[in-house]
């Protein structure tokens, strides 16, 4: 292809954590140069810069956390928190030449498809911008998600979600109330227990929870992963592999799934000390129904004195307490809602497509899309990680990578076509969408019998790739333009 028609192709990015990263990466290294990535926040990084409540961490090995064309040979343990992740992030935007190509402090609200192959941007500060192809990368954990409870305006004291967490509060002599026992509780649960005066942890439903393990690397560690690369290999792919057993873990049947569920129960066992309170915190669902957690601290923390776990829903919100779902009430001087994202938010930007119709709503209406990366009559427009993109056996990066090379492929084949535009055929999304159907149920995950964030009210599971990467991979190489309307 003539350097010019790559040259020629505007692309928008939306989002500069590591999907962004990595669509920009990609186009840099096919030889496209005329892009643009847009970050509403001060600095690059996503969930890892706007994010900062106590104790955050990734809940993988952080070895298997990296780019694959650029490994970090200064993670300081087997598990890091974010301040680590956020330096390694910015970093990396600098060593792939991508800083001249961020914009930092716009937020992209609108995206107008003008119907000759060309979308419109509008930015909150007024700003139009014209592109003639869209990478949707703005990730799949940042609007908050808030209980639906009565009164929760009406508390007098602080309180703030998890993905806002107020540092100035001093915790020495206050009460504070976590809601929600999963992801974010798990990890903030043992920090604030180490000042607060009182916590108590509001559990609905108890979740799955393996031993971290974490292990600090010592500084000749480090200086082997960066002196032999053939010890930073091995590193990494011992830590994927471990990463692998996952998909037969959640999978229905599968001896996998029994030996994870013993070694979670033994887990329990181990380090909580009161029966009922070992009681309380055993899942009753099979692993993997909801998120599988990770943690060497919660269980220890709840064993403390001053902290409690009550096994109820959050009803009601009054001025200085909180009730919960038996009539409780209980006194309290500071709330931290601890209950996840809304997935696959389509609606946080306005995006119109060729039909005149609204993303979000085609979204909600049927969250689906094809190859995890494209959705019908919205030309020229692709998700790093749309409906079910994601597979459980590989970390986020290897499936962000994967997606990226993809739409960077069929941007090159459109290209080369000399096409305006490109939106994938209605009837292989709906082939393709059909496929995955029957599937859902064999994993824990997208069973009938779970519920959970993993599965819509109307049953769909679309956030994760029925299957593993190896088959999620195939499928994505044999996508191309004739599984697409060209103009």
């Amino acid at each position: 292809m003539p350097a010019q028609d790559r040259a020629a192709l505007r692309i928008a990015i939306i989002g500069a954590g590591p999907s962004g990263l990595a669509a920009g990466h990609e186009l840099l290294a096919k030889g496209f140069s005329n892009f643009t990535i847009f970050e509403k926040a001060a600095a690059v990084g996503g969930t890892w810069h706007n994010e900062s409540y106590p104790g955050l961490a990734c809940d993988v090995w952080a070895h298997s956390y990296t780019f694959s064309y650029r490994p970090n040979p200064d993670w300081s343990a087997s598990f890091v928190e974010q301040p680590e992740i956020e330096k390694y992030l910015q970093t990396c935007a600098t060593e792939f030449g991508l800083d001249p190509h961020i914009r930092l402090d716009t937020k992209i609200t609108r995206a107008l498809y003008q119907g000759d192959g060309t979308w419109r941007l509008e930015s909150e500060g007024g700003e139009a911008f014209e592109f003639d192809a869209i990478i949707n990368a703005m990730g799949n954990q940042h609007t908050a998600l808030y209980p639906e409870v009565k009164g929760m305006e009406s508390f007098e004291g602080p309180s703030w979600h998890s993905t806002e967490w107020n540092h100035d509060v001093d915790l020495s002599d206050k009460h504070i109330v976590i809601v929600g026992s999963a992801a974010a509780a798990v990890q903030v649960v043992p920090e604030v227990a180490k000042s607060a005066k009182r916590v108590t942890v509001l559990q609905r439903t108890p979740n799955w929870i393996m031993p971290r393990g974490r292990v600090p690397y010592s500084d000749r560690r480090r200086a082997w992963f960066r002196s032999v690369p053939g010890f930073m290999r091995l590193t990494q792919w011992a830590q994927r592999t471990m990463m692998g057993f996952v998909q037969a873990g959640v999978t229905l049947g599968h001896k996998r799934m029994e030996q994870f569920e013993a070694r979670a129960k033994k887990f329990i066992d181990s380090t909580i000390e009161d029966p009922e309170l070992r009681k309380a915190v055993t899942p009753t669902s099979h692993y993997g129904c909801k998120r599988g957690l990770v943690s060497d601290d919660f269980y220890p923390a709840l064993n403390e004195e001053h902290v409690e776990l009550v096994a109820e829903a959050l009803s009601e919100v009054r001025p200085h307490s909180i009730v919960t779902s038996s009539g409780r009430e209980i006194e309290v001087d500071v709330i931290a809602y601890c209950t996840g994202y809304r997935i696959l938010d389509f609606d946080r930007i306005e995006v119109i497509g060729a039909r005149g119709e609204s993303l979000a709503k085609v979204m909600e209406e049927a969250p689906e899309a094809h190859k995890g990366i494209a959705a019908p009559n919205f030309p020229n427009y692709f998700f790093a990680a749309g409906p079910n993109g994601l597979c459980l056996n590989v970390p986020y990066f290897t499936t962000i990578e994967q997606n990226i090379a993809t739409i960077v492929r069929l941007l090159e084949e459109k290209q080369r076509a000399g096409a305006a535009a490109i939106s994938v055929k209605e009837e292989a999304n709906r082939a393709y969408n059909d496929w995955m159907l029957p599937r859902f149920p064999l994993f824990s995950w997208g069973n009938p019998s779970c519920n959970s964030y993993y599965r819509s009210e109307d049953g769909r599971a679309p956030f994760l790739f029925p299957g593993p990467f190896k088959e999620f991979k195939k499928l994505q190489d044999e996508t191309g333009l004739h599984e697409y309307d060209v103009a």
